[in-house]
């Protein structure tokens, strides 16, 4: 019988966590809430969250404020960034603070590595994805090579979502199969198991995780839990995902050839194949219900440049998008590289830096805006060309996330010709959350999101600004390697620097 009662659905995400009660009927948006949070930065390249501080502190605040009025709660499912490491002692207690996804790119050494030790084209056979600054196999590798001290004492691993689900439970110790199929070379994408030969070389002596479907219910809030967070114990738990596949449950764009942008402090992209194809620009992975593969690509920065800028010029973000708004396409001259912390796919290099070309004094803060949404809408269009030529099937596109305002989605659609669904809830992935809740607890079946989550408007092309993107594409897709080897130098210069600032061990 399914329980009565709202869903809690709860998404940690880079910059904030978000958190929503939803009523399972009709897809009602009850309640919401913000939390906003840093990420440490305490290398170049390096991305990390005290998870006490951040994943289970943000949880915290944001389930107390939501139930503050107790309403009766039919289940919770939480999704966080990822793929991410958080290695923890036997009980699931941190020993240091967990290492992020593709935007932290500390593991180069332990990348070339495994591909050496394993060959690329085998590692891209059985796990669908190149060992790049995503894959969670070469982390592992890192810890135990250059933080011996932490590894000797780690005997479990966890992903923001997951350690979620520990935490509430008082012991599940689950990932689901999503998040496994990004942790290459250590899941076979087409077996659906974790490789137990490469793993046991690469991180040794470990306990591995359950592997279920994100919609699976592994446990209830347990009574210490509830105490903490105020969830009525006894709630069902959902396992949840990352949150870029939460958020394309949440939108309905779980069907083959739908695909989900979300634009956000990065952007992702998540295409809906038939079946598992893979190419080692892009990244093939598993869906959200069991028997669906998705071929994805993610962007290292998107909404975190126009962040940038919007800290360093002091205007806030309306200012700056009603700026841009009047200038022309191509910002008068002005083109941008959005790799200001490397990039992931396809170019899979994280020694890349930012680019801006063209630069006069003539230019101020509402062209370099401009120049960000447009390099963020470049790059879409090179995912998308990629995809294309891997065997995807981008043919519906969904635009959701904080980040989906009107002038960025409308720059997006003229760059690459392609109209875009918005649904009625752009909110993020914990709207996805409640709606696995819903599923894993019986309230709702995975059709229901249509009716939850209806599109109601369509972001079109402007015909007249085809020409002009068109040639700034050309632009964007030669300025990379016409700079790449200058921005390499760069980059080694930066490491150099912070270890001179650093000092002596």
């Amino acid at each position: 019988m399914t329980r009565a009662g709202l869903l809690l659905g709860i998404d940690i995400g880079t910059a904030s966590s978000k958190g929503v009660l939803v009523d399972p009927s009709d897809g009602r948006l009850v309640a919401s809430a913000v939390r906003e949070h840093t990420t440490a930065t305490p290398h170049p390249g390096w991305f990390e969250h005290d998870a006490e501080r951040v994943w289970w502190g943000d949880l915290v605040a944001l389930a107390r404020e939501l139930l503050a009025d107790g309403p009766e709660l039919a289940g919770v499912c939480v999704s966080g960034i990822g793929p991410c490491l958080l290695p923890t002692d036997a009980r699931g207690e941190p020993l240091r603070p967990a290492i992020l996804y593709g935007v932290d790119t500390r593991a180069g050494e332990q990348i070339a590595a495994q591909r050496a030790r394993y060959g690329a084209e085998r590692v891209l056979e059985r796990c669908g994805s190149d060992l790049t600054s995503q894959a969670v196999g070469p982390k592992l590798e890192w810890l135990r090579e250059r933080e011996p001290e932490v590894y000797a004492r780690t005997r479990r691993w966890y992903m923001a979502s997951s350690w979620a689900a520990h935490r509430l439970t008082g012991g599940a110790y689950v990932l689901d199969h999503h998040s496994a199929s990004q942790c290459a070379p250590l899941y076979d994408l087409r077996e659906g198991r974790w490789i137990e030969e490469w793993r046991e070389e690469i991180a040794p002596g470990l306990e591995w995780p359950e592997l279920v479907w994100p919609a699976e219910v592994v446990g209830e809030v347990s009574a210490w839990a509830a105490g903490t967070t105020g969830i009525p114990a006894g709630t069902p738990v959902v396992a949840g995902t990352v949150d870029a596949w939460s958020e394309s449950a949440g939108v309905g764009a779980t069907g083959t050839g739908d695909l989900m942008l979300m634009y956000g402090t990065t952007m992702f992209l998540v295409n809906v194949v038939p079946e598992p194809v893979s190419d080692p620009r892009l990244w093939s992975t598993a869906g959200v219900f069991a028997g669906t593969s998705c071929l994805a690509g993610g962007m290292a920065t998107s909404g975190a440049v126009t962040g940038w800028l919007r800290d360093l010029t002091g205007a806030d973000f309306g200012t700056l998008t009603a700026e841009a708004a009047q200038l022309p396409p191509g910002a008068e001259g002005l083109l941008m590289l959005p790799y200001f912390a490397g990039e992931r796919t396809p170019v899979l290099d994280p020694e890349a830096r930012g680019v801006v070309a063209g630069l006069t004094l003539r230019h101020g803060r509402a062209h370099l805006y401009r120049a960000a949404l447009e390099a963020t809408a470049f790059g879409v269009r090179h995912h998308l060309a990629a995809m294309r030529e891997a065997g995807g099937t981008p043919d519906r596109l969904v635009a959701v996330g904080g980040g989906a305002r009107e002038l960025w989605t409308q720059v997006v659609s003229d760059v690459t010709g392609r109209e875009q669904r918005l649904p009625r809830h752009t909110i993020g992935a914990a709207f996805g959350d409640a709606f696995l809740a819903a599923v894993g607890v019986g309230a709702a079946r995975r059709p229901d999101i249509a009716e939850w989550n209806p599109v109601e408007a369509t972001v079109a092309p402007e015909p007249a600004h085809a020409a002009v993107y068109g040639e700034l594409y050309g632009h964007y897709r030669t300025l990379y390697p016409a700079t790449r080897e200058t921005v390499h130098a760069l980059a080694a210069r930066q490491r150099a620097d912070d270890r001179s600032a650093a000092g002596p061990g």
